[in-house]
């Protein structure tokens, strides 16, 4: 009798869009204050930017990739962007974590403006592994997270300028913490990958309105186009291709529930060369057309961060 394929978990992407003219995004209030997870799904996560995470009470575990960790309250996390997580309260407890997402890439343009190679060494760093950290063993880390949170909360003036400079030293204290735990030659090789694949992902973001060939991303990685898939299918669970149609997805959907514009216009304006295409390709992901879920869009954030992502070989 053959013998069953053990059955691969679920993945789910979550896109989270940073507000304009800012690196970082806080997750904040009572929204937060929940029984975290389903443990009967199986079922992990990734996201576009760095999470860091703050444990103030509650039980449970956290899951980071094929590693997991129970918390209790006085923890944190930092998790790069695009690695497989997920985090789960004990059954009927109650846990609050507050969160801040990060574009990496920006903060550190602001630390090394005109040194690239440092630069490139710390993004490595930052992208090598996660952490879950106890607050008890490393306190100036979780203190600046949660000055960071406090920071975002008030909200005084020039309070991004003040959030971000704290981050930036995070950061730097993240790098440290990587080289001083003998970075091996395995950890370095993931790291750059993280890094060629988030680049990537940028670009994407910056360019999904215009063609965007696979040549090009290639080309902009450094790699082969043949090596460009591979990794970033590995990586990702997913094709270039395929995400390039999900970023553009997402973004239609903000104009369609956020805007009166034509339905040829915003498919235009987020890459399309034909309605036919859009509303194709909209269907597919969306389960209905573009018209439709414009006059029904209240299911819209359960719909994207429910996108299951499949590895399909070959792609």
């Amino acid at each position: 009798m053959a013998e069953k394929k053990k059955k691969k978990k679920k993945m789910e992407f979550r896109y989270y869009q940073l507000p304009p003219g800012s690196p970082i995004l806080a997750l904040l209030g009572e929204k937060w204050v929940q029984n975290y997870g389903d443990r009967t799904a199986d079922r992990l996560h990734f996201h576009n930017y760095m999470e860091l995470g703050y444990c103030y009470y509650g039980a449970g575990d956290v899951v980071l990739g094929d590693d997991t960790y129970c918390f209790s309250g006085q923890q944190f996390t930092v998790i790069p962007s695009n690695f497989p997580h997920t985090t789960n309260s004990d059954p009927g407890n109650i846990s609050r974590w507050e969160y801040l997402f990060v574009d990496v890439e920006v903060v550190l343009d602001g630390i090394f403006p005109d040194n690239a190679l440092r630069k490139e060494r710390a993004l490595q760093r930052l992208y090598e592994k996660p952490w879950f950290l106890e607050e008890a063993e490393y306190p100036k880390e979780a203190a600046k997270i949660k000055e960071i949170l406090n920071i975002m909360r008030k909200g005084d003036e020039f309070y991004l300028e003040e959030a971000k400079a704290l981050l930036g030293c995070l950061l730097l204290e993240i790098t440290r913490l990587n080289y001083t735990n003998k970075e091996t030659r395995a950890d370095a090789e993931q790291g750059r990958i993280t890094c060629i694949v988030s680049r990537a992902m940028d670009y994407i973001s910056d360019h999904y309105m215009e063609p965007i060939r696979v040549e090009q991303l290639a080309k902009y990685s450094h790699l082969s186009e043949t090596h460009f898939r591979r990794v970033f299918t590995e990586y990702m669970h997913m094709g270039p291709l395929e995400y390039i149609n999900t970023v553009r997805i997402r973004t239609a959907c903000e104009h369609l529930k956020k805007t009166e514009e034509p339905v040829a216009d915003i498919a235009h304006k987020c890459g399309f060369t034909t309605n036919s295409t859009f509303n194709r390709n909209f269907k597919q992901m969306m389960g209905v057309t573009p018209v439709e879920w414009r006059k029904r869009p209240e299911n819209y954030e359960q719909r994207l961060l429910n996108y299951e992502i499949h590895t399909e070989k070959g792609w």
